[in-house]
């Protein structure tokens, strides 16, 4: 080969390749790239990959999750760590204006987010919002009652949180052990409904106090995410205070015969939602993420969660569901009109958002209960 051929030669394998490089997809390029890391902060599962990984996959992103339980927990993991170094950070919606006063997350664009979708219900949450201010969008949901061992207690005894005090269950009552959720049973109780369990009086309070007092003879633990679920499956609680059916739904499913009822007093809201932390760079693909989530495709996700059940805020989740898993539709009340459909219980004042304490600190509920446990 002489000098000429072999330069020419080089140059249409130079051409050749560059000609590939310019009509192979964009996406392929950008993938040989590492992915884009999300820290995200929220409960367990939000980060699984039955939620995340297809998301993942699409858009070369992935999640590192650091995961908690209890709004206490999550401020105080928030106040330890640097700024910047949460992306995403998932909330109990009763803490967003403590994370916004704070300067740990960053006001919202609300039309960015599909908000006409949202049953009326949702799309002005509580707390969500300081005016035309949006600091966090509502992701999914789901309702506090009584839970209880279906072998033991029959769904009409369980229709009051007085069965906490059932002999039947005497030292097998267990607590998840975050104050809010229980003593806000007991408030409800107590018929501290309006404005809401919450927001309460001192001499209410000091008869919630002295009624959860007297509820320790039947208390068998104090459980975290683990031990609620392992402690109900074996049968050593037979009923648990401060939960619902997002520990029971997946019990269930693995044939443990628990059930969770919403009583007569009213049932207690959870509600999960995402803000975007004060000082990341990650902005676009959040948000994406975010939309991602509202989508049907990541409704369905979100309300099958293998972690913990949950319920949609949009109308669009409930019809995804209803054509994806129609058994799992009825079994949660994602259906308009169903006795235990959220929107129906609202309407009919039985349920009541889950909030911080209004006119107590909310230190005050948390010393109770640390002595509450040790009485």
């Amino acid at each position: 080969m002489t000098r000429s051929t072999f330069t020419l030669s080089r140059r249409r394998l130079l051409a050749g390749a560059a000609g590939a490089a310019l009509t192979t997809p964009m996406i392929n390029r950008a993938w040989a790239a590492d992915p884009v890391q999300i820290n995200m902060l929220a409960w367990y599962g939000h980060a699984e990959p039955d939620i995340v990984a297809e998301f993942e996959a699409a858009n070369n992103v992935k999640f590192v999750p650091k995961y908690y339980a209890g709004g206490d927990n999550m401020l105080g993991l928030i106040a330890q760590s640097p700024p910047g170094t949460y992306d995403l950070i998932l909330s109990d919606a009763e803490f967003v204006q403590q994370l916004n006063m704070a300067g740990y997350i960053e006001e919202m664009d609300p039309s960015l987010y599909p908000f006409d979708d949202f049953w009326p219900e949702y799309q002005n949450f509580p707390g969500h919002w300081t005016g035309d201010q949006l600091w966090s969008v509502m992701v999914r949901f789901g309702l506090l009652g009584v839970s209880y061992n279906s072998n033991v207690m029959t769904r009409e005894e369980a229709m009051s949180y007085n069965a906490f005090w059932n002999p039947k269950i005497t030292g097998k009552l267990g607590h998840f052990d975050w104050h809010l959720p229980s003593l806000g049973q007991v408030s409800l109780l107590m018929g501290n409904r309006d404005p809401s369990p919450f927001d309460i009086s001192e001499d209410a309070w000091e008869a919630v106090m002295d009624k959860t007092l007297s509820l320790k003879p039947q208390v068998g633990g104090y459980f975290d995410y683990g031990g609620t679920f392992a402690s109900l499956k074996n049968g050593e609680m037979l009923a648990m205070a401060g939960i619902g059916d997002w520990i029971t739904g997946v019990l269930q499913k693995d044939g443990a015969p628990v059930a969770s009822v919403i009583p007569e007093e009213g049932g207690i809201q959870w509600t999960e939602s995402y803000s975007i932390g004060k000082g990341t760079t990650k902005h676009e693909i959040i948000n994406k993420f975010i939309n991602y989530m509202l989508s049907p495709e990541g409704q369905v996700k979100s309300i099958k969660m293998a972690a913990y059940p949950g319920l949609s805020p949009l109308k669009s989740g409930w019809k995804a569901i209803q054509e994806a898993d129609p058994a799992e539709a009825k079994r949660s009340g994602l259906i308009e009109g169903d006795d235990q459909s959220p929107i129906k219980l609202l309407s009919e004042g039985r349920l009541f958002f889950r909030d911080i304490p209004r006119q107590q600190d909310l230190e005050d509920w948390n010393d109770f209960w640390s002595e509450y446990k040790t009485a």
